[in-house]
């Protein structure tokens, strides 16, 4: 299908078809000073600063020092963050809009997601679970947040599908952003863990239903909990957050 689309930036315009030339894979992702660009597209170099700003926000670039522009894969989670975290700012409420929207996402990829994972994969999400455990059994107990975001991205990491991935990370921002990965009642977080624990016995043996019907039942778990706390009362409750 061809298909054309005309964006309001002459530099977005400038990487779409910079990348159908004939440069080698190393030369192409590194692209020419605002200088040379102002030359070659016709814009100033002052507008066209404002331009590579906004592709810098969306991950389409990245400028070094050294490097200078160098053209980046293409993921989707950049233009996401950016829109949820001004809705969420807005209102509250357009996080559990998009917690919804990530539920059924999760849900509707489970088996394919699942189907693509390897034996090493199985290995990694066994060995995130026992992690888990390892904290909220130790002292003083410590919420295995960056095991539980590791954890739901893991198991969907090899759908070839940026839009997906991009929509499940920015989740996981956005959780981060209003404060649900400080605080949590330690009955729900065993019980939250011991659903991920089916679940990922269930994808190691093969056995998709089991693995979905228990990741249904534990995103019930997420409407009962309480409003995030400050961070300090974490500590008041002998219950420490991890680091992402």
């Amino acid at each position: 299908m061809n298909y054309r689309y005309q964006s309001a930036s002459e530099f977005l315009d400038y990487l779409i078809a910079s990348t159908h030339g004939d440069q080698s894979e190393a030369d192409s992702n590194q692209l020419p000073s605002l200088q040379e660009l102002s030359k070659e597209i016709g814009v100033s170099v002052a507008y066209l600063r404002e331009q590579l700003e906004v592709a810098k926000a969306l991950g389409l670039v990245e400028v070094r020092p050294r490097t200078g522009i160098r053209r980046l894969p293409y993921t989707f989670s950049p233009a996401v963050r950016q829109s949820l975290s001004y809705a969420i700012q807005i209102d509250l409420r357009h996080f559990d809009e998009f917690a919804d929207l990530r539920n059924h996402i999760e849900t509707a990829y489970w088996e394919n997601a699942v189907s693509l994972l390897t034996l090493e994969d199985h290995l990694y999400l066994k060995d995130l679970v026992a992690r888990a455990w390892r904290k909220l059994k130790g002292q003083p107990v410590q919420i295995p947040h960056s095991e539980h975001r590791l954890l739901h991205l893991g198991i969907y990491h090899r759908l070839d599908n940026p839009f997906v991935n991009g929509i499940l990370e920015a989740y996981w921002d956005a959780y981060e952003a209003v404060g649900l990965n400080l605080f949590a009642d330690y009955a729900y977080l065993t019980e939250v863990w011991t659903y991920h624990q089916q679940m990922v016995d269930a994808i190691c043996l093969g056995d998709t239903r089991a693995g979905f019907q228990a990741l249904i039942e534990h995103k019930d778990l997420l409407h009962h909990r309480t409003q995030p706390l400050p961070a300090d009362s974490a500590a008041q409750l002998n219950i420490s957050t991890d680091s992402p």
